[in-house]
């Protein structure tokens, strides 16, 4: 019975690794052992949310390059794949680890030579004079306490060096995915975000959308006050930015005076509400030079918003958006232009 079970899962196996292939080579798909797990639990119907996304993508005629394969594992194969998986713990880890062990060893080394010697006591003061037999005692349980405390002097050290290799690990991880200048996601995080969002609109059929600012006139402001005042231009409306988004949102620094956040389940009407009270309140804001005192001109923006199309590219919604962008400084600048406004423009 069990045979006739196996033999049929063999089959069944069998006939979902010919159908997965045959999806690779019809979408172009690398055959790595990433995506070809990915395509297997596609065409087995493992997961609902796997095949709708999959679906929509297919529908939308997307391309499925490395980004796209490589998000669709994570999401929906093994979550905990984009985590290190190098191998191995960075020198200072396994330094520190390494002591650890000798602390250990030697204390359980000392430990069983201290009751052996606790247990000769006893024997060596039958015949002899308790006195001894009760120095020998206090000398043992001295040594017991002095081990101790270098024990626990070598763990507190440790623990201080753990500490500091885990400050130096967030802050690591913190520099790789922020803009130093702006404190803004970095081009690298808003890449990855998009793409995991774009995923989740897919699987839930939930609105989309994006906002990109650009600093109108930027280049006067370091012509003329020079590129530290341009510097504490692009901070202002980072700070604006960052302060305006919702927690589930994503601000980010597109490149040099551009901004965008990236604004999930919020649909077209809601992003262009935001991006307008985004822009006024930047252009209500004043700024003065920190040297002088001295009020530096008025500062605005212009904005375009764009919502995502189920099974578009990242860089397709961008693009759309960034056009929206342009539109607005063709019509005057410190205004919010949506992208179906380009598409009516292109209409008449």
């Amino acid at each position: 019975m069990n045979n006739e079970f196996d033999e049929v899962d063999f089959e069944y196996a069998t006939t979902i690794a010919d159908r997965a292939n045959r999806f690779t080579l019809q979408h172009g798909v690398a055959p790595t052992p990433q995506n070809f797990s990915v395509w297997f639990n596609y065409a087995m119907g493992a997961s609902a949310a796997l095949k709708k996304t999959v679906d929509i993508l297919i529908a939308n005629k997307r391309k499925f390059d490395s980004a796209v394969n490589h998000e669709l594992y994570v999401t929906y194969i093994d979550p905990h794949s984009h985590r290190c998986a190098s191998g191995g713990l960075p020198e200072q880890l396994q330094g520190v680890i390494s002591s650890t062990r000798e602390f250990l060893s030697t204390a359980i080394s000392d430990n069983r030579t201290h009751i052996e010697a606790l247990g000769e006591i006893p024997t060596q003061a039958q015949d002899g004079d308790p006195r001894l037999m009760l120095e020998r005692l206090v000398q043992e349980l001295s040594n017991a306490t002095t081990r101790a405390l270098s024990l626990e002097g070598n763990f507190v050290k440790a623990s201080q060096e753990l500490d500091g290799i885990s400050d130096s690990l967030k802050l690591a991880e913190l520099h790789s995915k922020t803009d130093a200048l702006t404190g803004l996601a970095n081009r690298r995080s808003l890449a990855a975000f998009l793409r995991t969002a774009q995923i989740a609109a897919m699987e839930t059929g939930d609105p989309l959308s994006i906002l990109m600012i650009d600093v109108d006139h930027f280049k006067k402001f370091n012509d003329s006050f020079g590129h530290p005042v341009g510097d504490q231009v692009l901070r202002l409306v980072a700070k604006v930015l960052q302060e305006s988004v919702r927690e589930p949102d994503l601000a980010a620094r597109y490149g040099g005076e551009e901004l965008i956040a990236v604004l999930p389940g919020a649909d077209l009407d809601q992003c262009n509400d935001l991006a307008e009270r985004i822009r006024r309140r930047i252009s209500e804001a004043r700024l003065t030079r920190r040297a002088t005192g001295e009020q530096i001109s008025r500062i605005t923006v212009s904005i375009g918003v764009a919502q995502f199309r189920m099974g578009e590219s990242a860089d397709a919604l961008v693009e759309r958006c960034d056009r929206a962008l342009y539109q607005a400084k063709r019509s005057g600048r410190n205004c919010t232009v949506r992208e179906n406004a380009i598409e009516d423009v292109i209409a008449a």
